[in-house]
């Protein structure tokens, strides 16, 4: 076998599995592969152009208006990462409603994602809308936190209240009310076992797709990760089972590593530009800068900003 080759990872709008009404709509990972002497060199020269006294640099300095100059730089087809760097973005609304689709076990899972999540926010009331998928995300999450709770009845009342609108959105809650047991045997082995693999968590299909990018020509993939709470060893002995390919995780401080400071510099870009272009604020300048860094399978429903974020970014 090959000798495994080492990548560094972070991530920015992390919160778990709470994916709506949190603080971020968009989650970003970005994976590096450069030496720790050219990732020094990175951000030795972020630190230059973007002055701070902070002792970690950080994604903040180079958005800041007076700094956009060193961020441009970073992205730049004549910086120091492309073809260094990848990144995976994850829509966090679209990813609840493809997780809930998913378990119809339709055929064409993806599509009807696209549909309700097109659908959902012109067919129904903001104020349904949002409860459905504040319902559902907790319904997926194996630790709701903060003492909320909520049942398969409660949520599936909400889709009896869904069902009635017509089009594309109604037919698809009128299925989604049929597999209701599906979602039953789904919350009990989820509450028997709340230790496998988050369902709802951004950062497994990140590590996923980060593996399996950087190894397509079969090498095995070693990966460097900031530290995160929900990599626990028993997680990580479960992500190698479904990362083929991955052949270690080891977790570091990232400001022991250059390699993890510029993947947490250019994830927190990312997300920003990102989540300002799915918001409808976009700056045509960065987001062409950063469509060469997305990865073709993010999680991503939008059509208008998944054109601009990446030509060819299909649906996750």
């Amino acid at each position: 076998m090959s000798e495994p080759l080492e990548v560094a990872c972070d991530e920015s709008g992390a919160e778990g599995e709470k994916l709506v009404g949190g603080n971020t709509d968009v989650f970003a990972h970005a994976s590096v592969r450069m030496s720790p002497e050219a990732a020094g060199d990175c951000i030795r020269e972020l630190r230059e152009r973007a002055p701070t006294p902070a002792d970690e640099f950080k994604a903040g300095h180079i958005l800041r208006e007076k700094h956009r100059a060193a961020l441009r730089w970073l992205l730049s087809p004549d910086g120091p990462v492309l073809g260094h760097v990848h990144v995976f973005l994850t829509d966090k609304t679209f990813h609840v409603v493809g997780k809930v689709v998913e378990l119809l076990g339709a055929p064409d899972a993806g599509g009807l994602a696209v549909a309700l999540y097109d659908e959902g926010r012109r067919a129904f009331e903001p104020a349904r809308w949002a409860a459905f998928l504040d319902a559902f995300n907790y319904l997926l999450r194996a630790k709701n936190g903060q003492g909320v709770t909520t049942s398969v009845e409660e949520s599936f009342r909400l889709v009896d209240g869904l069902r009635g609108a017509g089009g594309p959105a109604g037919e698809i809650m009128d299925l989604l009310w049929r597999a209701r047991p599906r979602f039953e045997s789904f919350r009990e082995r989820l509450l028997a076992d709340p230790h496998v693999l988050p369902a709802l968590d951004p950062l497994i299909p990140a590590i996923v797709r980060a593996v399996a990018y950087w190894g397509e020509d079969g090498r095995p993939v070693q990966v460097v990760h900031d530290r995160q709470t929900t990599l626990t060893d028993e997680r990580v002995a479960h992500l190698r089972l479904v990362a083929a390919g991955l052949a270690g995780l080891r977790l570091v401080e990232a400001r022991l590593d250059a390699r993890v400071q510029v993947a947490d510099v250019v994830a927190g870009a990312a997300r920003k530009i990102a989540s300002d272009e799915l918001n409808g604020r976009g700056d045509p300048k960065l987001t062409a800068l950063l469509r060469p860094y997305v990865d073709a399978y993010s999680i991503w429903g939008d059509a208008r900003s998944r054109t601009l974020l990446a030509h060819h970014t299909k649906h996750g």
